[in-house]
């Protein structure tokens, strides 16, 4: 049986974009430098998949040191992605940027329609990320807006884009992480369902931080709160990954259910130095500065009566 490069490119790169969706980022850079890629696109997609995981691992410096103008365009979104992370005072300029991208048509290739739904997703522009994506038939794609419309809290249209996906590929890790999402969000006897699909991916590939996440979403849903489970497991998932902002913030809420105060306070420091742009942290931010608006104004009245 003849095999395409298309075929052939899904085995070599199977382990390195596995790794990738679990969120076992480290072994995907493993997998991607001991890979002798067959030709040079396996070789490019390999690469997309190393600079994205050094990304999660929130190494945007060496993605910003070894991608640069001269590199394949494959690349470009990813060095646009690393510059959004890290930068402070240039948001605008890139945003701005990004939107004239997307309003002069569809972006080049899949990954740079992903990239402009992730810096969208940030933001909290759903809208825009869902633009970014609606052409796509791509798995992961899929996988993505399945995130998006639960962000939404558009659960009927997440499991509408799910079907979408068992359609394509039911056996797929992609869709499998999909399912347990949208079983978590429904809660429920589907929050046992979720637990297992979780449990099976660890047997299957290995744990990592965000599987065991997952899993404590569930324990705590689970028998009216299985509070200590949750606490053992985000314990572990910060031992494998402590730069894992899902697994800290749900450490944080657990600590604050057992009233350990302080440590949730720690971590909620933590979480505003290193993963400012998440939306856990920039809706705290938000608040806070709401409340201290609101306490100035307050003082100023006080003050004049």
């Amino acid at each position: 049986m003849v095999t395409t490069p298309r075929q052939n490119s899904a085995v070599e790169l199977f382990d390195i974009k596995n790794s990738y969706y679990i969120g076992n980022y480290q072994q995907c850079i493993k997998e991607a430098q001991k890979l002798k890629p067959s030709t040079p696109e396996v070789a490019l997609e390999r690469d997309v998949f190393l600079y994205r995981a050094y990304l999660a691992q929130k190494k945007m410096r060496i993605v910003l040191d070894e991608i640069n103008h001269s590199s394949p365009d494959e690349l470009q979104p990813l060095r646009l992605l690393a510059e959004y992370l890290s930068a402070t005072s240039n948001q605008t300029k890139l945003l701005s940027a990004l939107d004239e991208q997307m309003e002069k048509g569809h972006a080049p290739s899949v990954i740079a329609n992903q990239v402009a739904a992730t810096i969208y997703c940030l933001e909290a522009n759903y809208e825009s990320a869902l633009r970014a994506l609606h052409q796509d038939d791509d798995l992961e794609s899929s996988a993505i807006t399945v995130v998006i419309y639960l962000a939404m809290d558009r659960v009927d249209l997440a499991r509408k884009e799910l079907k979408a996906m068992q359609e394509k590929d039911e056996d797929a890790t992609l869709t499998q992480l999909a399912t347990a999402w949208v079983n978590i969000a429904l809660g429920g006897d589907k929050l046992q369902d979720a637990f297992y699909i979780f449990q099976e991916l660890v047997d299957k590939y290995g744990v990592s931080s965000q599987l065991l996440v997952g899993q404590a979403a569930c324990q705590v849903g689970l028998g009216g709160g299985r509070w200590e489970e949750a606490d053992t497991l985000l314990h572990d998932a910060l031992e494998l990954d402590n730069n894992d902002a899902d697994a800290a913030i749900n450490a944080l809420l657990v600590n604050h259910h057992f009233n350990k105060h302080t440590e949730a306070n720690r971590m909620l420091t933590q979480l505003k130095e290193s993963s400012g742009k998440h939306r856990f942290v920039k809706d705290v931010l938000a608040k806070e500065a709401e409340f201290d608006r609101l306490e100035a104004q307050y003082s100023a009245e006080l003050s004049v009566k």
